[in-house]
């Protein structure tokens, strides 16, 4: 980048901040070591996913772990080189008990002259994850990567030390703030998500007539079904075999060309996120089309189970390889079995399926075998997701509410944090 390019930067920072590049700041020591020769022993293992989930290491067997990694021997700030959007960014700490190891996918940043914590902070601001991620060197968002030299010479006015860790100070006391208000709506928002499910659950496993003659369903988790239901597994239900999506990377966004769905693409409320868009050329994905009746499967990884039913509403869409397409008869009410895929009793099915298979993957034959309980007569298909539908109504607008509650949330704590490293908080000064 260019010096005009930095000093504009760089310009919003107090005057007299001492302008500093990062790497002459930093420690560049780095030690590499082989996991296995651990043996069976445990280590405190800093992966990428794990850090996304829960900010801290996994305790596991070093065995489990397959590639070089980083040896922790001091408290280090972790940069991640994937996807600078997500904000991968942890201070790591030697385990008292166990070695310490981190992902080779990290930038590791020690350094006696600057406070750790203030580094954290700044790190994980806005400023320089916008700055990063205009500079990752792929163009897909799946797969961005930015050279670690971008991250260690990070151009930057310093303030010093003691300002440094009274900011950081500060956040640290702000964001805790923060977060608890954060975790009270996320666990609003998981006994909102239970509540809805229990409806869901009783109105596809026991109907709405409550004085129904009931029969056993022989499935364990579903329990008794009311007596003139059958039971079906789901390629009985289909009008032809459940098929995988396009194996295509998502490269193009022209919006002419149908739009490639991917199960991130899908909110909780089965709306698609417009800022996700990507399209397939025509003639790729004409083979992977979707139609009314068609409901998508998430079939590996973190999403594995999750389903999202078509709507017309989408327009012209294929889908995506990782997503596996069941495509329900016209005789069938097809809303009635995209219900049933957020029931408690589905869900323990898939927990089954992992149990069984010891991944966290689930094949389309292994789909086509569901079972799935449901009245013959579609009237009463019909009336049932009429009454989930309406059951949930208020939910839904109460979870709406409080996302966006937690989004602004999110987003406040982004705006402060960028605004006290970057010397806008003038009382900290």
């Amino acid at each position: 980048m260019t010096d005009n390019f930095e000093q504009q930067w760089l310009s919003d920072l107090p005057p007299d901040w001492t302008e500093v590049r990062a790497d002459f700041l930093c420690n560049h020591h780095r030690v590499t070591i082989d996991p296995q020769i651990y043996g069976d022993d445990l280590v405190a293992h800093y992966s990428i996913p794990q850090v996304q989930e829960s900010g801290g290491p996994l305790i596991e067997p070093a065995c489990d772990i397959n590639s070089t990694k980083l040896l922790v021997h001091a408290p280090t700030l972790l940069v991640s080189k994937l996807n600078p959007r997500k904000k991968t960014v942890c201070i790591a700490k030697p385990h008292p008990e166990h070695p310490t190891l981190a992902s080779g996918e990290f930038v590791a940043i020690n350094s006696d002259q600057i406070d750790l914590n203030y580094a954290y902070y700044l790190w994980s601001s806005q400023k320089v994850t916008d700055r990063l991620s205009a500079i990752v060197q792929s163009a897909t968002r799946s797969h961005q990567r930015v050279n670690p030299s971008e991250i260690t010479k990070l151009p930057w006015k310093w303030p010093p030390i003691a300002t440094q860790s009274r900011i950081a100070r500060f956040l640290d006391k702000k964001t805790e703030q923060i977060n608890g208000l954060i975790e009270k709506k996320r666990e609003l928002l998981d006994r909102l998500a239970e509540k809805r499910q229990a409806i869901i659950t009783l109105a596809v496993t026991k109907g709405l007539n409550p004085n129904a003659l009931m029969k056993p369903s022989g499935i364990e988790w579903v329990g008794d079904i009311p007596a003139h239901w059958q039971v079906l597994r789901l390629k009985s239900l289909t009008s032809e075999p459940l098929s995988y999506g396009a194996n295509a990377a998502a490269e193009f966004d022209l919006p002419e060309w149908p739009r490639f769905v991917r199960i991130t693409d899908v909110d909780e409320l089965g709306r698609l996120r417009e800022e996700t868009f990507r399209s397939l050329p025509p003639e790729v994905a004409q083979a992977f089309l979707l139609q009314p009746n068609d409901i998508l499967l998430a079939r590996s990884g973190a999403t594995v189970g999750k389903s999202f039913l078509y709507r017309t509403s989408w327009g012209v869409a294929c889908y995506a390889g990782y997503l596996i397409r069941a495509r329900i008869k016209a005789q069938y009410d097809t809303r009635y079995f995209y219900r049933f895929l957020g029931s408690t009793c589905y869900w323990e099915w898939v927990r089954s399926t992992f149990i069984q298979s010891t991944i966290q993957n689930i094949s389309a034959d292994r789909y086509a075998n569901l079972r799935i309980p449901h009245p013959s007569d579609r009237h009463e298909q019909e009336a049932i997701v009429v009454f989930i539908d309406t059951s949930c109504a208020e939910i839904d607008g109460q979870r709406e509410l409080i996302a966006r509650s937690l989004e602004r949330l999110e987003e406040y704590r982004s705006a402060l944090t960028t605004a006290a490293v970057t010397g806008q908080l003038t009382h900290l000064q």
